[in-house]
C-alpha cells in the first residue's frame, strides 16, 4: 500500500509539474507579446523569447515523460527488474563487452536515482564478466528496461588483438520483472534441487574456500538459477530463490502474452545473430536499434548511459505495432 501510495503521489507531482510548466509558458508568451507591442527594446524582447524557448523546452521533456509512462501499462512494468548479463562466443573480447554493456545500464541507473543490488557476479578470466545479475529498483523500472532484451552487438578495433584487427562481440541482456514485491509464486520444496559449492573467482580466503555458492534448479521447468555473491550460503540461497521466482512469473507472463501477440517470445527467441541493436565503432561510429531504426551517431553517450530515446522508441514501436 505504501508502494501504490507512493505512484499516486508521485504521478500527481507530476501532472502538477505539467500544469506550472504549461502556465509559465502561457506568462512568457503573453510578456513577449506585450513588449513586442508596446516598442520594448530588442535586448529585453530576445530574453523573454530565450525564457520562452527555455519553457518550451520544459514543459516539451515533462509531456514527454508522461506519454512514456502512459506507455507503461501492463501490471509488471511498475516493478522492479532483475538484469542478466552473459556474454556470447569470443572469449576475453565478449567478456569485456558485457562489462561495458553493464557499465551502460550501472550509469543509466545512477543517472535517474535508481538503486542497483548486484545478485551475482562472475569475473573474466582476463578482463570483462562471465556473468552479472543486477536487482534495479526504482519507478516503471522493468517497464523501462523491458525492450533490452535480447542480443547487443559490437563492432570495434579489439584493445586485445595486437595485430589490431577488427571484431564482432555479442553479449545477452534478459531482463525479468521482480516478482517478490507484490506477487505470490508458489514454489513447491519437493520441486526444487539445491546444489552448494564453492564460490569462484576473486573474493578472499572466506568465499572462495567455503561452500558458500548456491544453485537451485526448478525441476518441473529446468529453470536453474545461482548466486554467490555473498559469504552467507543462507544470503545467497534467499537471493537465488529471489531470481527463482522472477523467472517462474516471467515464463507465465511469457505465456499469456505468446496467446496474445507473437512479438512476444521472451528469452527462447534470444539466439546470436537475431540482434536487437548494434553498437559500431569502427570503421564510423553509430549506435542502430534494429527494432525501431533509430540511430544515434554519438556512441560515447549511449555507452555512458544516455539511452533514455532508445527506450523511448522502443516503447513507441511496440505501442503502434500493439495499436
Amino acid at each position: 500500500m505504501l508502494r501504490e501510495k507512493s505512484q499516486c503521489e508521485a504521478e500527481l507531482a507530476k501532472l502538477k509539474e505539467l500544469a506550472s510548466s504549461h502556465a509559465d509558458m502561457d506568462e512568457w508568451v503573453v510578456l513577449a507579446e506585450d513588449m513586442e507591442a508596446g516598442g520594448g527594446e530588442p535586448e529585453e524582447i530576445n530574453e523573454a523569447l530565450e525564457s520562452l524557448n527555455t519553457q518550451i523546452e520544459r514543459l516539451s521533456a515533462n509531456i514527454e515523460a508522461a506519454e512514456t509512462a502512459l506507455m507503461l501499462s501492463c501490471e509488471e512494468d511498475h516493478s522492479d527488474a532483475i538484469l542478466e548479463i552473459h556474454p556470447g562466443a569470443g572469449g576475453t573480447e565478449a567478456q569485456d563487452w558485457a562489462e561495458m554493456v553493464e557499465r551502460m545500464y550501472l550509469r543509466w541507473a545512477d543517472q535517474h536515482g535508481f538503486d542497483v543490488e548486484q545478485l551475482d557476479f562472475l569475473p573474466g578470466d582476463e578482463a570483462g564478466i562471465k556473468s552479472v545479475t543486477l536487482r534495479i529498483t526504482g519507478e516503471n523500472i522493468y517497464g523501462l528496461l523491458k525492450g533490452e532484451r535480447g542480443i547487443h552487438r559490437l563492432i570495434r578495433i579489439s584493445p586485445f588483438d595486437a595485430s589490431g584487427r577488427r571484431h564482432t562481440s555479442f553479449c545477452s541482456v534478459d531482463v525479468i520483472p521482480d516478482a517478490a514485491q507484490n506477487i505470490v509464486v508458489d514454489i513447491k520444496e519437493s520441486d526444487i534441487r539445491v546444489d552448494i559449492f564453492a564460490s569462484s573467482g576473486p573474493g578472499g580466503q572466506g568465499v572462495n574456500t567455503t561452500n558458500s555458492a548456491v544453485r537451485l534448479t526448478h525441476l518441473p521447468t529446468g529453470i536453474s538459477v545461482q548466486c554467490q555473491n555473498e559469504r552467507s550460503q543462507h544470503h545467497n540461497k534467499d537471493s537465488a530463490m529471489r531470481i527463482l521466482r522472477a523467472r517462474l512469473y516471467e515464463l507465465e507472463l511469457r505465456k499469456r502474452e505468446a496467446e496474445q501477440q507473437a512479438e512476444y517470445a521472451g528469452k527462447n527467441a534470444i539466439s546470436f545473430g537475431s540482434q536487437i541493436r548494434t553498437y559500431t565503432l569502427q570503421p564510423y561510429r553509430l549506435v542502430k536499434d534494429h527494432r525501431t531504426n533509430m540511430e544515434i551517431g554519438d556512441t560515447d553517450a549511449v555507452l555512458n548511459g544516455r539511452i533514455d530515446g532508445l527506450l523511448r522508441a522502443y516503447l513507441l514501436w511496440l505501442h503502434d505495432n500493439k495499436a
